[in-house]
Formats: structure tokens, C-alpha cells, sequence
């Protein structure tokens, strides 16, 4: 019975433990991450920080009430000197005496009220640009995540094809290997033909192996980077040069934006009025302060505790009192930290034109790597025909005895190389085109509640 319940326990763990399987689209991949990647997440929490950090400066300046209660019990009263000739004594000498009760308590509510404070009303403008610096943070991680998602699951889909194809060649490879071998055994094929597809298959067979690991390093990349554990079992629907097709899109080209919309400007627009707000605390710091408060409160006196009881005697009490504050002289202390603050007011603003001119610079930058990479891959395409065309006819060469090994080996290569640069256009392709949709478009993939 014990073994039977260990076995059931452990059977029972193993099935919480199995990780679940996910099918993506590339599309369903994005959304996903954008909602479970972990930097996606903190930066939405970064928002709700910054939500409560607002209400925190706005409820700076509303009412603010506390209570207070104090017991005191003078475990030994402290003793007054009074000079005695006022109870009749010899002049010259006093009397001890002791004042009030052993015991006391007191109970006390305070409302406190900003009525003018220069510093609350530049703190209340600066929340509102704290919330939308965390926006704006948030767009662009959700710009990056969305960027690392569509790497990683092209990577993927790169490997496996990779794979596939380096299985076919080592296959067709395979099949003219045996039958050169074979036909050397029968003394019609030279030795060194043998040697050098034998040379041809060990490194195909090499490559393919190395590809099927970096397919598996390629998986887990893509379930971090869409906040799964990296053993998730993972199925792509879609493949590489389907989504290379979905991203041939030349009119993206002729696409333009006012620099003001790109999210690293409006970061670093967030960063130049940050810098303003600084200066206008600074110079607020010199301006006059009005508190008000009322105090309202009970006293009690005994000898003994007897603060419960009903018949306990209170003395209540009351104030209300108003504060100005007046900053007259520093010493040059405010002037000198307002001068700084207005010299960082002035490196922001030029940050913030270098941003302007450099964002300009980026866009069409991505476009001229956008646009080569469609050139390329109509290139490589054309380029993985013809070389399949010569290898096909150096083979046919070879099995009829006119092409040597060498010949052969030499429009594999060419193949395979061919192979390789179509497979990479392809991912230049989806790459390149969501570097430039980054620049240009900063909603499309938002996350969706």
C-alpha cells in the first residue's frame, strides 16, 4: 500500500509538473508576449507605480488629519521649591511641593492644510509628466519585446528549415556516396571520388548536427522572450518564407511620420520637460508657504487609572493656527541649485535635438536596410534556382563519368552556400521590416485588454 501511494504521488506530481504545449502564429506569439513577457509586465507595473505616485503628490496638499493619545504616570513627581513666608513660614526658607495629578492623559485630533505652497503646484505638473514618462517607456519596451519576439520565432523557423534542408542534402549526398563507392569497389570510379564525397557527406552530417542543437537553443530563446519556461513545447504555424512574403511590403517605404511621434523623441521630450519642471522647483523653493491647522483634543487628570471610568472628569481643548513661512536669504544657496538645474534645462534641450536629427537619420537608414534586403532576397532566390540547376547538371555529369569529384564538390558548395543566403534573406526581410515599423509605428502592436 505504502509503495502503491508513493508511486500514485509521484505520478500525480509528474502530471502537475508537465509543462503545456502552445500553438503560435506569429500574430498569436506577439500578443502573448506582449502580455506575459517579463519586461512587458514590469513595465505596465512601472505605470500603476506611477498612477499611485500622482495621487501621492495630489493628496500632499488635501486634509491631513492624525490623532495622538498620551499617558503619562510620574512614577515620582517632580518636586517645586516655593518660598515658605507665603504659607506664613520663615522668610529666607522654601517648602516642597508638588504640582498636578500622578496621572494624566490626553487625547488630541490635528487637520492640517496646505493653502499656498509654490513647490505642491510644480509637484502636481510634474506627476503628470512622471505618468507619461512610464507610457512612454512602456511603448517602448512593448516596441522591443515585439521586436525580440519576431527575431527570436524567425530564428526558429530559420534552424528548422536549415535543418530540413541540411537533412535532404546529406540524403541526396548519401545516395551518390554509396553509388560512387560501389562503382569504385567494381573498379569504375577513381578513389579520391570516393574520399571527396565521403569529405562532402562528414561535413553535412556535422552541420546537421550542430543545426537540430541550435534549433533547440533557438526554441528556448523564444519561450523567454514570450515569458514561457524555457521547456514549453512550442508549434509555429506558420513558415519562413510565407512570413517573408507577408513582409514584401514596398509601400512601407513611402511611409513618413513627424519626428515628434517616434517614441525616442517623445522619451526624450519627457526628459527636456522633466528638466523645465526641476528649474520651476527651484524658483518656487523662494516663494512664500501658508499652513493652517486646528487642533481639537481632551485632557484628564487622576491620581489613580481611572481614565475608563464613566465618572472620569475630561477638560476638552481646542486651537487653530495659521503658518507663513517666508524664505528671506540662503546664503546663494537657492540661486546656485537654480542655476544648475537651468544648465541641465539646456543639455536636455540639446539632447533633445540631437534626438530630432539623429530619429531622422534612423528612419532613413532602416529604410535603405529595409529596401536592400527586398532587393536581396529576389536576389538569393533567383541565385538558389541557377545554383540548383548547376549542381543538378554537374551531378548528372559525374554519374555519366564526363565532371570530376572536384567539379561536383565545387557547385555543391555553391549550392549549399546559396542555400544558406536565400534561408538569411528571407529573416533580413521580417527583421529589417519590423526594425523600420519600430520607427514609424509605435501603436500597431500595443498590447489589447
Amino acid at each position: 500500500m505504502l509503495i502503491g501511494f508513493i508511486s500514485l504521488s509521484s505520478y500525480a506530481q509528474e502530471t502537475n509538473e508537465t509543462p503545456k504545449s502552445y500553438s503560435f502564429s506569429l500574430e498569436e506569439a506577439i500578443r502573448y508576449g506582449l502580455a506575459h513577457n517579463v519586461e512587458a509586465l514590469n513595465a505596465q507595473r512601472d505605470i500603476t507605480i506611477s498612477l499611485k505616485q500622482k495621487w501621492e503628490i495630489i493628496a500632499q496638499g488635501l486634509p491631513q488629519v492624525s490623532g495622538a493619545v498620551d499617558y503619562q504616570n510620574y512614577i515620582k513627581q517632580p518636586v517645586q521649591l516655593l518660598p515658605a513666608e507665603i504659607t506664613g513660614g520663615e522668610p529666607g526658607t522654601f517648602i516642597p511641593v508638588t504640582f498636578g495629578t500622578q496621572q494624566s492623559m490626553n487625547a488630541t485630533a490635528t487637520w492640517n492644510q496646505i493653502i499656498f505652497d509654490g513647490s505642491y503646484l510644480v509637484g502636481i505638473q510634474s506627476a503628470k509628466t512622471l505618468l507619461q514618462i512610464t507610457e512612454n517607456a512602456k511603448t517602448k519596451t512593448d516596441l522591443e519585446v515585439k521586436k525580440g519576439i519576431i527575431n527570436a520565432y524567425g530564428n526558429v523557423l530559420l534552424a528548422e528549415e536549415n535543418a530540413a534542408i541540411l537533412k535532404k542534402n546529406v540524403e541526396n549526398v548519401q545516395q551518390t556516396y554509396d553509388e560512387t563507392k560501389l562503382t569504385f569497389e567494381n573498379g569504375l570510379a577513381e578513389e579520391e571520388d570516393v574520399e571527396q564525397l565521403e569529405i562532402t557527406l562528414l561535413t553535412l552530417k556535422n552541420n546537421l548536427n550542430r543545426s537540430e542543437r541550435m534549433s533547440r537553443i533557438a526554441y528556448e530563446m523564444l519561450n523567454i522572450t514570450l515569458g514561457l519556461p524555457v521547456e514549453t513545447d512550442l508549434t509555429l504555424t506558420e513558415e519562413l518564407e510565407e512570413l517573408a512574403i507577408q513582409y514584401f511590403d514596398l509601400s512601407i517605404l513611402q511611409e513618413n511620420i513627424p519626428v515628434e511621434e517616434n517614441i525616442d523623441f517623445r522619451i526624450a521630450k519627457n526628459t527636456a520637460e522633466s528638466a523645465e519642471i526641476e528649474v520651476k522647483l527651484e524658483k518656487a523653493k523662494a516663494l512664500p508657504s501658508l499652513t493652517g491647522f486646528v487642533n481639537y483634543g481632551y485632557q484628564g487628570y487622576s491620581e489613580e487609572f481611572t481614565f475608563l471610568n464613566d465618572n472620569q472628569d475630561y477638560f476638552d481643548q481646542s486651537i487653530l493656527g495659521i503658518s507663513l513661512k517666508i524664505p528671506i536669504f540662503s546664503s546663494g544657496m537657492r540661486t546656485a541649485r537654480t542655476q544648475q538645474k537651468k544648465i541641465a534645462l539646456e543639455q536636455a534641450l540639446a539632447d533633445l535635438e540631437y534626438t530630432k536629427n539623429e530619429v531622422k537619420q534612423q528612419i532613413n537608414s532602416a529604410k535603405t536596410e529595409y529596401e536592400y534586403s527586398l532587393d536581396n532576397y529576389e536576389v538569393q532566390k533567383k541565385n538558389l534556382a541557377l545554383a540548383e540547376r548547376i549542381e543538378n547538371k554537374n551531378k548528372i555529369k559525374f554519374e555519366e563519368g564526363i565532371a570530376s569529384s572536384f567539379e561536383l564538390n565545387e557547385a555543391q558548395r555553391q549550392l549549399y552556400t546559396a542555400q544558406q543566403d536565400y534561408l538569411q534573406s528571407m529573416l533580413n526581410v521580417i527583421t529589417k521590416k519590423v526594425e523600420l515599423e519600430n520607427l514609424l509605428d509605435t501603436t500597431k502592436y500595443k498590447e489589447k485588454e
